[in-house]
């Protein structure tokens, strides 16, 4: 299931094309949940690209520096070794 919020969010479909509008200060946040797959590929050449989706193919990608990856995979050891979901 994807959850998309749109703050301060309006275009214009104009000729097929959408335009921004009013101002630049719009903002999103998306949730991917009950992901059916994940993968971790490269991105560029310094970058890395996680890929999740779920089974109706909506899908979320992001982009990530090295050392943005090596926290995450230090939270996610940490969890294994402290937190109940890994049990």
């Amino acid at each position: 299931m994807l959850n998309l919020r749109l703050d301060d969010f309006m275009v214009e479909l104009k000729d097929g094309s959408l335009k921004n509008v009013g101002p630049t200060n719009k903002k999103a946040t998306a949730k991917l949940f009950d992901v059916e797959s994940a993968e971790a590929r490269e991105f560029g050449d310094k970058r890395v690209k996680l890929v999740f989706e779920d089974e109706d193919g909506n899908e979320v990608q992001v982009s990530l520096f090295p050392e943005d990856v090596r926290k995450i995979a230090a939270d996610i050891e940490r969890l294994e070794d402290d937190s109940p979901v890994f049990e």
